[in-house]
């Protein structure tokens, strides 16, 4: 048995907080041989809006999941074959990045799809969120992570006693407290609070999977 985790960020900063965040994440989740993790960064990618023309919903075939033909043609069949998926995204303005909402929002077509409709459901799903400072929009950036796993009909983990209920969540600047410091461009590593969430998180998502899968 193979737990194949996939790992989406929404980040428009390539190699930034938010992708260190996701991949510390993903190397928690692959602590075993029976598990391989892929990270994907929507950094520049075309991902068009959702025209809600409606093809999925009268039109979609095997192989075929939207009538638009961009970067998310690649990411489906990725994301049917995952067992687990991670969302990261930077909270802008108490809410998720740009590309990841848009993102979400062409997951339509396995919620009314003619064909791949429920495709994602009971699936794992991890929410993870990175912000400047403290306190500052993590929470309902997170909840509507949720909201697209709920909707998807997916089962979202959060980490056990430590972090937000509802996924992982992290600072990049120091404590929080917004301090810019140019010659550490990736402030997320020194946030262990932050990071001992997004390893539970992402091993407690893999034992679910596990269970799941045995069922």
């Amino acid at each position: 048995m193979t737990i194949q985790v996939l790992g989406i960020s929404g980040s428009p900063v390539k190699d930034g907080n938010t992708d260190a965040f996701l991949h510390k994440a993903l190397n928690a989740a692959a602590f075993g041989p029976d598990v391989t993790a892929s990270f994907v960064s929507l950094a520049g990618k075309d991902i068009r809006d959702c025209t809600q023309c409606n093809w999925c919903v009268i039109k979609q075939v095997e192989g075929k999941y939207c009538s638009q033909d961009d970067y998310m043609t690649q990411l489906y069949p990725q994301l049917v074959k995952a067992d687990v998926i991670f969302l990261a995204t930077p909270a802008s303005f108490a809410r998720l990045s740009p590309i990841l909402a848009c993102f979400i929002d062409r997951l339509r077509c396995f919620y009314l799809g003619k064909k791949y409709s429920g495709a994602l459901a009971n699936k794992v799903g991890g929410a993870l969120v990175v912000s400047w400072y403290r306190n500052r929009g993590v929470e309902p950036a997170l909840q509507s992570i949720v909201s697209a796993f709920l909707g998807l009909q997916m089962l979202p983990v959060s980490p056990p006693r430590i972090g937000s209920p509802y996924g992982a969540a992290a600072v990049s600047s120091s404590h929080g407290e917004g301090e810019f410091d140019r010659a550490d461009r990736l402030g997320i590593l020194k946030d262990k609070h932050g990071l001992e969430g997004a390893r539970t998180m992402a091993q407690r998502a893999v034992a679910v999977a596990k269970l799941l899968k045995k069922n």
